[in-house]
């Protein structure tokens, strides 16, 4: 990976950390351990990732939707949500 990718990641883990009120990974989870994942938050360990346009698919899914649950063979469900939309909820559970 390059110095390019490298800080793009960074920047994102940061921006992600600072939307949700978590905190960055040292080493963006590498150094294993309880140290694994990119940002704590929420009570939850997350792992972030950038892509130019490697999501297209998932952002025109949403366009006209809460939200979009998605699941592979043999895999468990996932809810894919806008920040936003997970923070709503959030709030609206205290």
């Amino acid at each position: 990976m390059g110095k390019m990718q490298r800080d793009k990641g960074l920047r994102a883990e940061r921006e992600f950390a600072k939307l949700i009120g978590g905190e960055r990974v040292p080493l963006s989870g590498s150094a294993g351990g309880s140290y694994t994942g990119d940002v704590i938050g929420l009570n939850l360990k997350w792992e972030c990732k950038v892509r130019g346009d490697g999501f297209k698919l998932i952002y025109a899914w949403l366009e006209n939707n809460d939200a979009l649950a998605i699941k592979a063979d043999r895999k468990p469900w996932l809810a894919v949500i806008p920040i936003d939309t997970l923070m709503d909820l959030l709030e609206s559970h205290k």
